[in-house]
């Protein structure tokens, strides 16, 4: 437990060490600030990742990306031939996928960044999906699983969510989902 706490503790650190640069961060350096390894630090980041915070890695360091819209965590369900279609419908309503989350019952929850954000990276994900030999995460949970999507305002964020509930795609959090950001 107090493990799992150190953690927490030192990945609000790095957010609060980036948040005060005045250029990238180094992961070296950010290793040395909170005395653990670089890899560490490449792992405490894409935790901070998949809760939705936008880091980005430049050849000299990591930066917190420029100004953040608003985001939301959604549900959806859908098979795997309309994943085009629901990414399309989401970059074309405005918004960007961040990422795409499951709750694993054994893994737990498992993450990867996606930053989708209009139709040509929709082409470039699935071009990567299929020259793969990886599958998509939401073959592991029956199809279910969630997106931060980042739009300019609520507004835009509630007719994603409406045009996703239209098709079929969104769907409803059970009541122990309700605090998962």
């Amino acid at each position: 437990m107090a493990q799992s706490q150190a953690g927490k503790a030192r990945r609000e650190g790095v957010l609060e060490a980036l948040r005060a640069a005045l250029g990238p961060l180094s992961g070296a350096e950010l290793a040395r600030r909170f005395g653990v390894s670089r890899q560490v630090i490449v792992q405490d980041v894409a935790l901070l990742r998949s809760q939705g915070h936008r880091i980005e890695a430049l050849h000299a360091g990591y930066v917190i990306a420029g100004p953040v819209g608003c985001v939301r965590l959604v549900k959806v369900r859908h098979a795997e031939d309309q994943i085009e279609d629901e990414m399309r419908t989401v970059v074309d309503c405005g918004g960007a996928l961040l990422d795409t989350v499951v709750n694993h019952r054994v893994y737990g929850r498992l993450s990867a960044p996606l930053n989708v954000r209009n139709r040509r990276d929709v082409e470039r994900f699935l071009e990567d999906l299929q020259a793969g030999v990886s599958s998509p995460l939401l073959r592991v949970t029956d199809g279910y699983h969630y997106h931060h999507i980042e739009a300019e305002s609520e507004a835009v964020l509630d007719e994603i969510e409406a045009e996703l509930a239209r098709k079929g795609y969104l769907a409803k959090r059970l009541p122990y989902e309700k605090d998962l950001k």
